[in-house]
């Protein structure tokens, strides 16, 4: 057997000379753009990124062989704290540090044989990738979509920086898991919630998107819809604005409450006895993260009275204006009102000792909280609630809302969950934001002409504070338009920034006058198929959809969405659970491929399951898929040059078609199962015709490039496999007949063996009995039952006039399945 590394060695230079995936425009081909999310370079490959890479590899090989103009790049996400960590503790260069692990983690991609036209390979720390951030900013600032402005931000204390929203996950840092906490900074933003509705209303379009990732956008954009309703400030004109979607339970609102983030709060309780603990309320919230405060226990609810009162518009009565940490500035106006309908605010009232009352119960008969544990969540029918008493509270929202607006109570009004992307980062290893500012003059641009802003070299990381102020000549900056002097914004972008265009610049990644180039962005985007995790999808995925919308409305490109079709592929877990350092359960991919190659690694990962689900690794499994290969690659011996027979063109034809069927529907689990079965038959065989066998190796190509494309020349085939015509099945090659009566000997055979495992003595003869129709079938196969078992066969039909049958074992044969008998 040769050596399957030494064999993966030789195609991987054969590819890289001939430049066989290399692509360019061609209109007169149908293109398929196929992607991963393209890496962290960590120093070394785990076995996620093999899944991940191994899933993209086999449908751009599929696609590829199938005629359409690939395109399959990869590049790498090179900005971001693990190197600027590294530069903190073991004094290293973060830009060394980046570019050692791209060097060695693009070995490895290497090593897989996996299809990248390198051509096109970009990684997001070079100038000639990050000046076009800078170019995009500067765009976006133009057109209102970048704008700075003071703002509770969201801060990792471990990290030292800010976060976006979608960032905090449970109230904890995404990437080191440390409590978030809050600051008041001057922070940059993009404008996302511009394209709140398009976002929302596009994911409708987004038909080849799994579900939960569309339930998850959706929820995250957190469209509302319901009304603003006006609640006059006692003794004043001031209207405290309270959004809300129940507007059925207004006739039961005793207080209001105001998040302390608003400045009104504090304007209330100014000048009153309530203004120093209105104070020292928002002191204590502003140490708790945002878990805490939107926790649904009571325990956790902080609030005070502000000294003043509110008008109920709907019946007139006089309600406490409170201020409360469960409250968010970014929920609507920052003010809610509040009832014994909610269950935050049920539990805020009985702390603070607030009256309750119910609107709502099953029946619509009287009832009071006052001994109530709950809330009353539940839909019902209305009480007390004026001309809608006895009406379906959920049949009344309407209403309510058209007689209110009518009133001049209140207006209808949507409210988005979504909150514009705070874009600032205190971190040296990210994109300058190109901004300088002037006491004379404010905050300028820097001009376009001027790009890029370089990271400077001369940077102390001491891991306090942001290392972009300890450079004197970074900071101190001409101003661009009264060149007096000025300082340079010291913030850096969030590293999501790079990765929500960087689909794009695959398309032209050597354009030098604009990110990319319009004409071959509307080539191949939309991006046919993207794979990648589904711990993105608020966060990456959400913001390459806002970035696509915006660009194509600076008239850059077309598309109005980057990613026709996703795939999450699953987690890869090893003794139940997922892989990591700490439980000692991890595997090294070059261990695996050091021992088996690179096609067995591979083959592997799309044979143990399904894409999306999670995959349990198994040692065993490993050798097993080795094994297969073996035995594939041994067939070669029995190739002859000789026609194929009607038995073999079924089995092959009927494998094509399944095979195709099932790499288009990304099963490719059972694809590999297909190609087993094919594999062994064809191994039955005394000869294998060459049509057949390069047949076979068409189909196992993308699971095993290396060793197919070996074998297809030593079948002294010509060209290279990998973008050889992908095999066309023909309908009338598959016969029914076939394949039921292969069935039926394949069954006879696994039964005989079953009868065997019980019996002592080995039989010297057997006899199958069939009823009459079926008995050409075993007769035809009796030298295959012989070579198969190691002994004599007869085959009789039930009705046979010299039937041997000392048993009367022939009653129990039935259609499709013979009766046995062996002495």
């Amino acid at each position: 057997m040769d050596d399957f590394n030494q064999i993966a060695e030789k195609w991987q230079k054969k590819w890289e000379e001939a430049k066989i995936f290399k692509v360019k425009e061609d209109p007169s081909k149908k293109k398929f753009y196929c992607l991963e999310m393209y890496p962290y370079p960590s120093a070394s490959l785990h076995m996620g990124h093999l899944r991940n890479y191994s899933i993209g590899d086999c449908i751009a090989r599929f696609r590829r062989m199938q005629g359409f103009n690939v395109l399959y790049p990869m590049g790498y996400d090179a900005f971001g704290l693990p190197a600027e960590n590294a530069a903190i503790k073991s004094k290293i260069d973060p830009e060394k540090w980046t570019w050692d692990n791209i060097r060695s983690i693009k070995k490895q991609q290497q090593r897989m044989g996996l299809s990248y036209d390198w051509d096109r390979q970009v990684q997001s720390l070079t100038e000639d990738y990050y000046r076009w951030n800078q170019w995009i900013f500067l765009k976006f600032l133009e057109k209102g979509l970048a704008y700075k402005k003071e703002a509770l931000v969201n801060w990792c204390p471990s990290c030292g920086t800010v976060l976006a929203n979608e960032q905090v996950q449970d109230g904890k840092c995404w990437r080191c898991s440390s409590d978030v906490t809050e600051k008041n900074l001057e922070q940059w933003f993009f404008r996302i919630t511009e394209y709140a509705e398009e976002l929302l209303n596009d994911i409708e379009k987004l038909n080849d998107w799994p579900e939960k990732v569309k339930i998850m956008q959706r929820n995250w954009i957190g469209k509302s819809r319901g009304i603003e309703i006006f609640f006059r400030l006692e003794g004043s004109d001031k209207i405290l604005p309270a959004f809300t979607t129940r507007p059925d339970t207004i006739y039961s609102v005793t207080f209001i409450v105001i998040s302390p983030e608003n400045p009104i709060a504090l304007e209330l309780a100014r000048g009153t006895e309530y203004e120093n603990e209105a104070m020292g309320t928002i002191k204590k919230i502003k140490k708790q993260t945002i878990a805490e405060r939107t926790s649904p226990e009571g325990k956790d609810k902080i609030g005070c009275f502000l000294g003043r009162y509110a008008i109920n518009p709907v019946n007139g009565e006089r309600i406490p204006v409170y201020m409360a940490n469960f409250v968010l500035a970014e929920y609507g106006t920052g003010i809610v009102m509040a009832d014994a309908h909610d269950q935050r605010d049920f539990e805020f009232a009985r702390k603070y000792d607030i009256p309750l009352k119910f609107v709502i119960s099953p029946d619509g008969k009287k009832s009071s909280p006052d001994k109530a544990e709950r809330a009353f969540t539940d839909d019902g029918i209305l009480f007390d609630s004026g001309q809608f008493s006895g009406m379906n509270n959920r049949e009344a929202i309407p209403k309510i809302i058209n007689w209110m607006e009518k009133s001049g109570h209140g207006r209808k009004a949507v409210q988005y969950k979504l909150r514009d992307w705070l874009i600032s980062r205190q971190r040296y290893w990210g994109t300058p934001i190109p901004a300088i500012y002037c006491d004379k003059c404010g905050m300028v641009s820097v001009p376009y002409e001027d790009l890029p802003v370089r990271l400077p070299k001369n940077v102390s990381f001491t891991g306090e504070g942001n290392p972009l102020e300890t450079s004197p000549e970074f900071v101190n900056a001409k101003c661009p338009k009264c060149h007096g002097n000025g300082r340079r914004e010291t913030d850096t972008m969030d590293t999501f920034v790079d990765s929500s265009w960087y689909f794009l610049r695959y398309c032209s990644p050597k354009e030098e006058n604009l990110p990319f180039a319009k004409d071959k962005v509307d080539y191949w985007m939309n991006v046919n198929q993207y794979i990648g995790g589904i711990e993105h999808a608020v966060l990456h995925l959400l913001y390459a959809r806002f970035f696509t919308k915006a660009l194509r409305d600076l008239g850059l490109h077309s598309a109005s969405e980057p990613f026709s079709r996703l795939l999450c592929q699953g987690m890869v877990i090893k003794d139940g659970a997922k892989m990591s350092k700490s439980l000692g359960n991890v595997v090294d991919p070059n261990v695996i491929m050091d021992k088996y190659g690179p096609d067995t690694a591979k083959l592997f990962i799309l044979f143990a399951a399904s894409p999306e689900k999670e995959l349990d690794w198994s040692d065993q499994g490993v050798v097993g898929s080795y094994k297969f290969i073996c035995r594939a690659y041994s067939l070669f011996e029995k190739v002859k040059d000789t026609d194929s027979n009607q038995k073999i063109d079924n089995k092959i034809h009927r494998t094509i078609k399944s095979v195709t069927e099932k790499i288009e529907n990304y099963d490719f689990n059972k694809a590999i199962v297909d190609l087993y079965g094919l594999v062994d038959y064809l191994g039955k065989c005394e000869s294998i015709p060459k049509d057949a066998f390069n047949s076979l190796l068409l189909l196992l190509s993308p699971f095993a490039p290396h060793v197919c494309e070996e074998l297809w020349e030593k079948a002294r085939n010509k060209g290279f496999i990998s973008i050889a015509k992908w095999p066309a099945f023909n309908e009338s090659k598959i016969d029914e007949k076939i394949e039921k009566a292969e069935q039926m000997v394949d069954s006879t055979i696994a039964d005989i063996r079953n009868i065997l495992k019980l019996v002592k003595e080995a039989p010297k003869k057997a006899y199958l009995y069939a009823i009459p129709p079926e008995k050409a079938v075993f007769s035809e196969n009796k030298d295959y039952f012989e070579k198969e078992l190691g002994f004599e066969f007869n085959v009789f039909a039930i009705n046979d006039k010299d039937i041997y049958d000392p048993h009367g074992k022939a009653k129990k044969a039935k259609p499709g399945k013979a009766a046995i008998y062996l002495e």
